[in-house]
């Protein structure tokens, strides 16, 4: 890493190392032993980066995992890195996206159990999802006429209500409803068949029930390559789709893929979404 004043400076610098921009709080230092006592330079750290962004002094933000016990032991009032930054980017709706370089694929209902998805699940929920996915795909990734792919919650998406009835009675009212706002989105599909290289090859994004359903097949198809990418902020985030992974803070044997991929990712969207300002 090296030292610099502001990221203006980050451009000259990342050809041979990694920029940091001092923050004001003081860290305690203790490779896998995480501390509530950073939890001031934490938060800091995520405001300044906002700060910045909206300001035009950096192009996009890229996180890093952080450990939210600490923060929550802090006072921390928020559930995660994303929930923090919809509250400092004027309450807006944040939506998680698994980007990689075969498939891009955002869940509707995300950290709940899974038995609470067919309660959670609603038709508003996926319209509101699917129209933030379509937006960005355009505005982030210079995709025109985005082709969205959207799940069934049911084995075999319901069968026609043999196996549930949320096919007909939450998704399929959503996509209809899309379609008159003239998205292209298709389904409700199958999800143990909308993931192989064919059907990949038909859309832009798959729009998935629950978490599993999405990430399960962006991180099998490309672990180290996949980016958490946020969308419906105004700025451009990204973030490494890993952990903390404090058993192995400090032995030298820590991948750096995902976060290199973090920051071409946010470039890659940076450049797009230059290009139509």
């Amino acid at each position: 890493p090296v030292e610099t004043a502001t990221p203006l400076d980050a451009a000259a610098i990342f050809h041979r190392a990694l920029p940091v921009v001092p923050l004001d709080a003081q860290f305690a230092y203790a490779p896998g032993n995480p501390s509530s006592q950073n939890a001031d330079g934490i938060i800091e750290s995520i405001e300044r980066a906002v700060k910045d962004v909206n300001a035009g002094i950096a192009d996009a933000l890229v996180t890093c995992p952080i450990a939210k016990k600490p923060l929550y032991d802090a006072g921390f009032k928020y559930p995660g890195h994303t929930e923090f930054l919809g509250h400092l980017a004027g309450g807006a709706q944040p939506v998680m996206m698994l980007a990689g370089p075969e498939l891009r694929a955002v869940p509707v209902t995300i950290h709940i159990p899974l038995s609470e998805v067919p309660r959670a699940l609603t038709t508003a929920d996926i319209v509101e999802t699917t129209a933030a996915t379509a937006a960005d795909l355009r505005d982030k990734f210079g995709i025109e006429a985005p082709r969205i792919a959207i799940s069934g919650l049911n084995p075999h998406a319901g069968e026609e209500g043999r196996f549930g009835r949320e096919e007909i009675e939450v998704i399929q009212p959503a996509i209809d409803e899309l379609r008159s706002r003239g998205i292209d989105v298709r389904g409700p599909l199958p999800a143990d068949t909308m993931f192989h290289p064919q059907a990949r090859a038909s859309y832009d994004a798959a729009v998935c029930m629950y978490h599993d359903q999405a990430l399960i097949p962006a991180k099998a198809l490309a672990f180290d390559e996949t980016v958490n990418v946020t969308l419906g902020l105004p700025f451009i985030r990204t973030s490494p789709d890993h952990g903390t992974a404090f058993d192995i803070a400090g032995t030298g044997i820590a991948r750096p893929d995902s976060l290199v991929a973090a920051l071409k990712m946010a470039r890659y969207m940076a450049d797009r979404k230059a290009a139509r300002i």
